[in-house]
């Protein structure tokens, strides 16, 4: 029987995945706002629980095992401007690949899904969540 055709088969599969990642998370880690969010982590670490996490979520026969989102990044406060930089350097990181508009666009739809488990409406509404044992982080815009 024939495997379903899936973005990550027509993206070009785990190397494209792998290379378009480690592109993306050099920038990251070299952005002044959004490498505040990663001291302390090992990059190529990062860069491998990402491509597992999208690549199951593209049709991949590769599963996910790291943390629900929720649960990784619930002493974070990111503002929904904070995901739009990264989704600017993630689209530019992908356009630097080569990838096709029409699959940029449908990667990004699929990255944008999971903005509602990771974002915070406010300072204020972060401060409710009540993290008993965890330092909350807060990075302020530069």
């Amino acid at each position: 029987m024939a495997q379903k055709q899936s973005l990550f088969n027509d993206i070009g599969g785990l190397k494209v995945m792998q290379r378009v990642h480690t592109r993306f998370y050099d920038k990251i880690y070299a952005h002044p706002w959004l490498k505040e969010f990663f001291k302390g982590h090992n990059q190529q670490a990062i860069e491998l629980r990402q491509t597992q996490f999208m690549a199951e979520k593209m049709g991949a026969n590769i599963e996910y095992p790291g943390m629900a989102l929720e649960l990784a990044h619930r002493r974070m406060y990111i503002p929904i401007e904070l995901l739009e930089v990264r989704q600017s350097i993630l689209r530019e990181s992908l356009e630097e690949e080569g990838i096709a508009e029409e699959l940029i666009n449908r990667w990004l739809k699929i990255d944008h899904a999971f903005w509602h488990h990771i974002s915070n409406k406010s300072l204020k509404s972060f401060a409710n969540i009540g993290l008993k044992y965890e330092r909350p982080l807060i990075v302020e815009k530069p």
